[in-house]
């Protein structure tokens, strides 16, 4: 057996991509680049016409913690995740969802958790670049493998960690600043794949016609912890120690 094939799925991961705080004003554009390739370009759900400079940005962006994952032999970005604070009470400052998707919200439900604000988050803009995913299916999903540009066999079994990889590292922000209690519109594909690694969102309302069909959900950060697979906990430690650096 290859000795590549018998590295852990962190192993194999590192090796191949990096996961960093997008703090400068390059390595932002790197993340609006994705985003503009993915939600202007590819799925058309934003108009091109309204980024001349070929940067997805909105509102949101400022008050935000930008992460960013990038293919290290080619120095190509490959991934990006932000996390929304909630910075006041919906009525004054909401959270996308809120704004965006807000008769989507399943309010009973929501005002059963009985959440603290300063606790509360928005992760969203979690995407993964055209060129890392499997040219099959990106009608279907915008989360997958690739399936050319002359990467490894080994380096191709990575891609399709990259979306968990940037959940998982818009997770460590909800650690780092204390946001614990967590809110995503998700496409279906989403909460199934994170299913697979033992991650269950808990879904706050229905389906709605935001950038193509989407559901409101929460988790805590607590909960992934919890019981995500033991073979991601290596990967999380990783990408945490990453950020933390």
């Amino acid at each position: 057996m290859d000795v590549a094939q018998k590295l852990s799925l962190a192993e194999s991961f590192s090796r191949y991509f990096k996961v960093s705080l997008a703090e400068t004003v390059a390595q932002k554009q790197q993340v609006f680049r994705i985003r503009y390739r993915v939600y202007c370009e590819e799925f058309k759900y934003e108009s091109q016409e309204h980024f001349k400079d070929q940067l997805e940005i909105d509102e949101y962006d400022q008050l935000s913690r930008h992460c960013l994952i990038t293919h290290i032999h080619t120095g190509l970005p490959a991934g990006c995740v932000r996390l929304v604070p909630a910075l006041g009470a919906e009525s004054e400052a909401p959270l996308p969802l809120e704004r965006y998707c807000s008769n989507s919200l399943d309010r009973s439900t929501l005002a059963s958790l009985q959440l603290d604000r300063n606790t509360v988050c928005e992760i969203s803009r979690l995407a993964v670049d055209g060129a890392f995913r499997r040219r099959t299916g990106e009608s279907l999903t915008r989360f997958g493998e690739i399936n050319g540009l002359h990467f490894s066999a080994q380096e191709q079994r990575t891609f399709s960690t990259i979306a968990v990889a940037c959940f998982f590292a818009a997770t460590v922000l909800t650690e780092i600043d204390r946001r614990t209690n967590v809110f995503a519109m998700m496409e279906p594909f989403l909460p199934r794949m994170m299913h697979r690694s033992g991650i269950d969102f808990q879904r706050v309302g229905r389906d709605i016609d935001y950038h193509g069909i989407r559901a409101p959900y929460f988790i805590t950060t607590q909960s992934v912890l919890a019981n995500m697979h033991a073979e991601l906990r290596e990967l999380y430690a990783w990408i945490k120690q990453s950020i933390a650096e």
